[in-house]
């Protein structure tokens, strides 16, 4: 079926999405999307990517850390390779929902996040018991300097007070004040209901951009 083969080619591994959306369902999670929603969720992300990249990596908020290694990292397609060689992104992997805790862990701790934007992968690591717990640990060794590679990832994330506001976020979170968001660029969950929202098929969808077009 064509509908198949989209979401194979978009989600490359369907089979291990649709078993973390299983585990989000058995967690009380709702609502919980199907696999061609999630493909919707996921073309709805490449095109953030292409028309909006500026919203992905930046921010006026903060100054670059005054280092040779994070004014180099300033650029994002700079930090690319470095990002990938560090597992902190999974460029195939735009959902997070391929994502093991620990790769979305390494995530925050070495792909930088503008404001809210630790909320989405918090909102995935919730599911799994200790995982933010672990974050909490690991992002407290870089703000002490206890861990040895904390000035590598001060500047792999490039902006100074990075790490800061993830420790203080993450420590909000687990102590049960958690931020909420609507915006399915920053919230999971807010994600999860932006494609749930969608039409459950591609037939479905077809009619729905044919009936949009007929009002156009």
């Amino acid at each position: 079926m064509i509908e198949e083969a989209l979401v194979r080619l978009v989600l490359l591994r369907p089979g291990s999405i649709q078993k973390n959306l299983d585990r989000l369902r058995e967690s009380g999670v709702e609502p919980v999307p199907n696999l061609w929603q999630i493909t919707m969720g996921v073309l709805r992300m490449w095109h953030r990517m292409i028309v909006r990249p500026e919203s992905i990596g930046y921010t006026e908020d903060a100054p670059v850390r005054d280092t040779l290694r994070a004014r180099l990292l300033a650029p994002r397609p700079a930090r690319f390779g470095f990002l990938v060689y560090e597992r902190a992104i999974a460029p195939l992997d735009l959902s997070g929902l391929m994502s093991s805790p620990e790769r979305i862990i390494r995530h925050l701790l070495g792909a930088f996040h503008d404001g809210n934007g630790f909320l989405y992968d918090f909102e995935l690591l919730a599911p799994h018991p200790g995982a933010l717990g672990e974050l909490e640990r690991r992002a407290r060794a870089i703000v002490d300097g206890t861990d040895p590679r904390a000035e590598w990832l001060r500047d792999l994330t490039v902006y100074e007070g990075y790490h800061e506001a993830l420790l203080a976020a993450v420590e909000a979170m687990n102590a049960g004040a958690a931020p909420s968001d609507d915006d399915p660029d920053i919230s999971f969950r807010a994600y999860l209901a932006w494609c749930a929202a969608q039409p459950a098929t591609a037939r479905e969808t077809l009619r729905a951009l044919g009936r949009r077009r007929a009002w156009a």
